[in-house]
């Protein structure tokens, strides 16, 4: 006796029709037929029989009946449990700060909507540090920058971002700017500069990008953490380069320009190499619960509905291997 049989009996029963049932159950007729021929055989009973009106169940069929809608519903039910017990438990996940300003909130909020059973925890970290901690197998997942060493990862490219100069307008050394395709970044040699501090992954991308402009940057102060840098940005103490991602709708700005928002000025940094690529970073598959499996997939796509929407601004998203 299988599931299908059970299930084509209800249904004709319920709808006192074998024609009527087949097309629901997207089956022919005579193949329905045959499927309530085996079940009664197999009970050695009839369990059907055919009036003027209808298909109607006989007096063993009716207890059949009632008997079977049990077995389904029983049935239903193990497969509702055993999908809940397969996504429960805990999924790890590191962002750096500048990602985790866009993307932590959305993210936890989808996945508590989609996968309540599954408890998300959140560490912000440095690129370097966030993938120590994934050999460590202190995180399921990572979004990172920069070069990766797969070894036993699984990677999946996510968006190229690109980078921009922050800050007031009336700090001293402000560059004057009608190129919407940006600046090099010697044109604010003597901006007063906020940035990461060395080892930072930022920090070695815009060090280059001065010396590949053949300029020194006027940096007074260093903060690792994309939040307080953010807030002495926004005090007037320096200006600063930062990826699109602090600029986005879901960081607190509502719109983009060149010009003024939240009285700041934003100015794209030319350059084909001041940009960045993007990450997620995982164990691998066969390491990786289905909790986490179901967080990659949506990180993934969210990521790249983000750089597409325009959302994660000045970011490009990726559909290739790195």
């Amino acid at each position: 006796m299988e599931l299908r049989q059970l299930r084509s009996f209800v249904r004709v029963v319920e709808l006192n029709s074998m024609g009527r049932a087949a097309v629901e159950l997207g089956l022919a007729t005579s193949t329905l037929s045959q499927q309530i021929s085996m079940l009664e055989s197999e009970l050695c009973t009839r369990l059907l029989q055919r009036r003027p009106t209808g298909v109607y169940p006989t007096d063993a069929g009716l207890d059949f009946w009632h008997q079977a809608q049990v077995i389904l519903k029983q049935v239903d039910i193990a497969a509702s449990v055993a999908q809940k017990g397969r996504l429960s438990g805990q999924v790890t996940v590191g962002m750096t700060g500048s990602t985790a300003t866009m993307l932590a909130l959305p993210f936890v909020q989808a996945m508590r909507e989609s996968y309540p059973t599954v408890n998300v925890r959140l560490i912000e970290g440095l690129t370097s540090n966030l993938q120590v901690m994934l050999n460590s197998r202190q995180l399921d997942l990572a979004v990172v920058f920069g070069g990766i060493e797969a070894k036993r990862w699984s990677v999946i490219p996510l968006a190229e971002e690109r980078l921009f100069i922050i800050g007031r307008p009336n700090l001293a050394g402000w560059p004057a700017c009608s190129n919407t395709d940006g600046i090099r970044l010697s044109a604010i040699e003597r901006l007063p500069l906020i940035l990461p501090g060395p080892g930072h992954a930022l920090r070695s991308l815009v060090d280059e990008g001065f010396r590949t402009d053949g300029a020194t940057p006027n940096v007074i102060l260093e903060i690792d953490g994309a939040h307080t840098l953010m807030r002495a940005v926004r005090a007037g103490v320096g200006a600063s380069v930062q990826p699109g991602s602090l600029l986005s709708s879901q960081a607190g700005f509502p719109t983009f320009g060149y010009g003024k928002d939240d009285d700041l000025s934003v100015i794209p940094v030319a350059g084909s190499r001041m940009a960045r690529k993007c990450f997620l970073v995982s164990l691998s598959d066969d390491e990786l619960s289905p909790a986490g499996l179901a967080a990659r997939v949506m990180l993934t796509r969210m990521a790249r509905a983000f750089a597409e929407q325009g959302i994660w601004l000045g970011a490009t998203p990726s559909i290739c291997s790195p």
